[in-house]
């Protein structure tokens, strides 16, 4: 220990007997200084020294800092010192987080390392708003972490995750954001332009978004999600609610198939039947038995809007067009393809091939097993 340091913590030692503010005030600041000037070269003893006197300092200074605007700005001072260094005295660092000024405890919510996961959820889960909105600032936030903030329900903690890309949030966290962002455009186009956001739930924002936060999304929309939502927004501009948002039980329908295929019932005219009646999982199954395929691969294809996919189990299975227009269509419960996707539809069957499409077809299969 240097002569200085040993200097330092006789300062402490007596501004602490004494009691008197101004001089725990000027060595609180001189301590800070002294291991701001050497603190990646500390060892974890010199550190915990450093913790213990600069601790006590901020806890003689914190008793009078609600009444004394000098006392707070000190430790807001020490606060946004401290904040960035890796090597900092955790136990100073938990206390100035746990200050009830956010200006205190703001620079090292926002940034400090020192700060682990358990911390932090105990200051999401007990601290006010502002406190809330520093954390969520945070360069990078764990599910345990953001959980822990999206269960307060501020709208404002919210948007700060939904727009920092540094926050993993859980499936339930999302589910909380999209449900806020019903009533909140900002939100909506924060948390929909997410690439971590799941399907099924940007679908759900998309189907309560209004045109101008649908417009929004797809102008702010990054290249690998663009189709994804331009996809969505098509499907609820058209009514379309099928089984891409739906659950849905196709064990029955493939047995009742089954049992037409074993009574050499199943024919395209029982598939036309089904498409045209819009009976959904009866036309998947009844498909996936016709070309030679299974539901797993056809299902998926179903539930694309692009119709070029849906077009090769169809053509394995040598279906009339009148057939293929028919199943095009069941994928809409409502509404109905526009004339020139029929048209194009229609052309790029008539190239086809069965040979190409079964081909195509059983390289799906394997993938899929």
């Amino acid at each position: 220990m240097s002569t200085a340091e040993l200097s330092i913590i006789d300062e402490v030692e007596s501004a602490l007997r004494t009691g008197s503010a101004e001089k725990g005030l000027a060595t609180a600041r001189r301590v800070t200084d002294l291991f701001l000037s050497s603190a990646g070269s500390f060892d974890d003893e010199q550190i915990a020294l450093f913790d213990d006197v600069l601790d006590r300092l901020i806890g003689t200074i914190e008793l009078r800092a609600i009444a004394d605007m000098g006392a707070r700005v000190a430790l807001a001072e020490i606060s946004a010192q401290l904040a960035p260094i890796a090597q900092a005295p955790p136990s100073v660092i938990r206390r100035l987080a746990n200050n009830d000024e956010i200006r205190i405890a703001g620079p090292v919510l926002q940034e400090s390392a020192r700060l682990d996961d358990g911390a932090l959820v105990q200051i999401a889960s007990s601290k006010g708003e502002p406190h809330l909105l520093a954390v969520a600032g945070r360069w990078w936030l764990k599910e345990i972490v953001t959980d822990a903030l999206l269960a307060r329900r501020y709208p404002s903690v919210s948007r700060r995750l939904a727009a920092n890309p540094g926050a993993r949030v859980s499936g339930s966290g999302f589910a909380v954001i999209v449900g806020q962002a019903e009533a909140d455009p900002e939100l909506a186009v924060s948390v929909g332009v997410r690439i971590d956001l799941p399907s099924e739930l940007r679908r759900q924002l998309l189907r309560s978004a209004s045109d101008a936060v649908r417009t929004r999304l797809l102008s702010r929309a990054p290249p690998h999600l663009f189709e994804e939502i331009q996809t969505a927004i098509a499907a609820v501009t058209v009514g379309v609610e099928h089984e891409m948002s739906g659950v849905r039980d196709f064990e029955g329908a493939k047995r009742a198939v089954a049992g037409l295929k074993a009574t050499g019932q199943l024919s395209e005219a029982t598939l036309l039947g089904f498409a045209t009646q819009r009976r959904y999982e009866e036309a998947v199954a009844a498909l996936a038995a016709l070309s030679g395929s299974t539901v797993e691969v056809i299902r998926p294809l179903m539930q694309s809007l692009r119709e070029d996919g849906l077009l090769v189990p169809c053509k394995a299975a040598q279906l009339s067009w009148e057939t293929t227009a028919a199943v095009l269509q069941s994928r809409f419960a409502t509404g109905a393809m526009k004339p020139a996707d029929i048209a194009r539809a229609q052309s790029h069957y008539a190239r086809m091939t069965p040979e190409n499409a079964r081909r195509t077809l059983r390289f799906w299969q394997v993938r899929a097993s």
